[in-house]
């Protein structure tokens, strides 16, 4: 059975798996309002649903047409735009906002004040520290060049994000590959790579000791 406070807003529709939890002032289920401007599709949205064990957190929102796995932990105020898909055992920090046709792999964290741009993947695994950036239009709005291209960037499974870091949009981002604080990434990153800096270049690889199947 759900838990959900008295102050949260579920719409109607909305699959709550069992011992889920809503917590204060959280809104699931919700349509989205677009501007005549967006890029975002418009066909009718089908319920949210959330998995087993999970946690809407005081002040977060969760749109319709997003499916959350099992024991996720969306942190005080995040937002889930809608057609996200999340896996299970995800984090999503305070005050971070997962944005439309995204997919986030399983035990993926996402740390406070992240910005994870529309048609983004993250694969299982990735680490997003804090105030990481990344983008999906290299026109920024001004072009119809951009309707068909705007997309996110693709972070491969086990690769690590450092705290600021701004991503450009359409990029790779290798398996087990590492980003520091504050790099500026504006092309693929390979496969276990460290890169540092702006633009972002590769300093050396990731050591064994580090690797997810060491």
């Amino acid at each position: 059975m759900a838990e959900i406070h008295p102050t949260a807003t579920v719409y109607p529709g909305t699959v709550l798996g069992e011992g889920v939890k809503v917590l204060e002032n959280a809104v699931v289920g919700k349509q989205p309002t677009l501007s005549p401007r967006s890029t975002a599709k418009r066909e009718p949205l089908p319920p949210a649903m959330l998995g087993e064990g999970t946690i809407v957190s005081t002040g977060a929102i969760v749109f319709a047409g997003t499916t959350i796995g099992a024991r996720v932990i969306l942190g005080d105020q995040s937002c889930i735009r809608e057609r996200v898909v999340v896996g299970d055992d995800v984090v999503v920090g305070r005050g971070s906002l997962v944005e439309n046709d995204t997919t986030i792999g399983a035990l993926t964290k996402i740390q406070a004040e992240a910005y994870i741009t529309a048609y983004s993947t993250l694969e299982d695994n990735v680490f997003i520290a804090p105030c990481v950036v990344t983008t999906n239009d290299n026109w920024m709005g001004r072009t119809e060049a951009r309707f068909g291209q705007i997309k996110g960037p693709t972070i491969r499974r086990g690769a690590r994000i450092g705290g600021g870091a701004i991503l450009c949009p359409g990029i790779e981002i290798g398996a087990e590959a590492f980003v520091g604080a504050g790099a500026v990434v504006t092309k693929d990153v390979p496969p276990r790579a460290l890169v540092v800096g702006n633009p972002a270049r590769v300093l050396r690889e990731v050591p064994e000791s580090e690797l997810l199947d060491r």
